[in-house]
């Protein structure tokens, strides 16, 4: 029995440790639902709208209920004496015990405009936090495609490492044969396990890197950091689409958020500008009242018993005078929209800034793609007639190991502009204010 228990143990540990494989969307996926910045911007997005809900019920009628005892001490009752009876006559019971209750109600008629301006405000304020929620989704998703490329490019340059040693080791094995057959010399052979050294060395830096890729990657998707992940994706290529920056330009100014955010926070200002204007004005109330009392001050003489009245009527107040304070905060909400509109004409300009740097990017990348094609294309030919010659020994180990490296460094820099162009494709799509996550 304790035999079977360990060993359900020990399936358990290895089904648990077995390597996660993700796909680019499964990553988004995972790493969309687990982002801590998308709770607290959806938080924010819950708070904008609590406070537009907060405004309209401040345009509706406002009813308030209170209710009161009170124990009065005793006192002589209201009494008169007069001159035809000879017992004083009570006017007033002394009643100790009183009670009430109120029914208020109380609708604003008009208030200079400050309620439907702050209604505005925060119905701006919403939407510009809406818009900054579909901004930080977009980012979130760039950080993720970010994460998830560079890790596919240390995994890559991992593997072309495996493949460099494997034919390093295919060389020692044949130049050996070579030493025992006369046709290489010893210090051909210390040639290649000096170049096998060094190549091992370069793995060992890259295996470690590869894991401070992973390591990043799981963080960024919300898996632990020592989570067994590994990614993958199909054939990457590079196909270029004939772009034109104007409609690039003119895409960014109608769908960044960023802008979007920026300008109802303009029109949020404007608001509160006419909200800090209408202190200038009086502002008028419906206003009624409904008492259920015990004994009613309404009826005299007082009565032990409960009694309802009510009062309907209009109220008016007016700030005359308040050594300033009105003009002081209409000017502060006049600066608050001056900074507004300034900060969203610099976004502007540098949102054109970006758009143009990550088209000519893009562009670039395409570029870089193509030479670095080329470039394996010539070094594996290179390498394939230098092998041959050294193992017809016309061409030296140098020789080989040159060709080796040399191709080395073509297949990487093909596997980074690869990626470097899928950066380039993803960070064009976010410039110019296109989805990332679900697209």
């Amino acid at each position: 029995m304790k035999k079977t228990f360990v060993i359900v143990l020990l399936m358990a540990a290895g089904i648990s440790a077995q390597t996660q494989k993700l796909t680019l969307k499964e990553s988004l996926e995972i790493g969309m639902k687990n982002s801590k910045d998308l709770k607290i911007s959806q938080s924010k997005l819950a708070g904008a709208s609590a406070q537009v809900t907060a405004a309209n019920s401040q345009l509706l009628p406002q009813i308030g209920l209170s209710a009161s005892y009170m124990r009065l001490s005793n006192i002589p009752p209201f009494e008169v004496t007069l001159f035809f009876s000879p017992k004083p006559i009570q006017i007033s019971p002394v009643i100790l015990d009183n009670y009430s209750v109120k029914l208020s109600l109380q609708q604003p008629l008009f208030t200079g405009f400050r309620l439907w301006s702050v209604k505005n405000a925060a119905e701006s304020n919403y939407e510009a936090t809406n818009s900054d929620y579909q901004k930080d989704m977009n980012e979130a998703a760039f950080k993720i495609e970010n994460a998830f490329w560079n890790y596919y490019k240390a995994q890559q340059y991992d593997k072309l490492l495996d493949e460099n040693l494997n034919q390093i080791k295919q060389h020692l094995d044949d130049t050996k044969n070579f030493m025992q057959n006369g046709l290489a010399t010893k210090n051909d052979f210390l040639k290649l396990e000096v170049q096998h050294s060094s190549v091992k060395l370069q793995k060992i830096e890259a295996d470690n890197q590869l894991d401070i890729a992973r390591m990043f990657f799981n963080q960024t998707i919300g898996l632990p950091l020592d989570s067994p992940t590994t990614i993958e994706t199909g054939d990457l290529s590079a196909n270029v689409v004939d772009l034109k920056i104007e409609d690039l330009l003119n895409e960014a100014k109608n769908n960044r958020n960023e802008l979007k955010s920026l300008d109802y926070r303009v029109n949020a200002s404007a608001a509160n500008l006419r909200a800090a204007q209408s202190a200038w004005f009086p502002s008028i109330f419906l206003v009624g009242d409904y008492y259920y009392s015990k004994p009613n001050q309404r009826f005299l003489p007082a009565v032990n018993e409960f009694k309802d009245t009510w009062d309907l009527g209009v109220t008016l107040s007016w700030s005359v005078w308040n050594w300033g304070y009105t003009s002081s905060q209409t000017s502060i909400a006049e600066q608050n929209k001056i900074q507004a509109e300034t900060a969203l004409s610099q976004l502007k300009d540098a949102v054109d800034i970006e758009v143009q740097q990550n088209y000519l990017t893009y562009k670039r990348s395409f570029d870089k793609v193509n030479v670095a094609k080329l470039s394996v294309d010539q070094a594996e030919e290179n390498y394939r007639i230098t092998r041959e010659k050294y193992n017809s020994q016309i061409a030296s180990s140098t020789d080989l190991i040159d060709a080796e490296a040399a191709l080395l460094q073509a297949k990487t820099s093909y596997s980074n502009a690869l990626v470097d162009y899928e950066l380039a494709k993803v960070r064009l799509d976010k410039s110019v204010g296109r989805r990332i996550y679900g697209k």
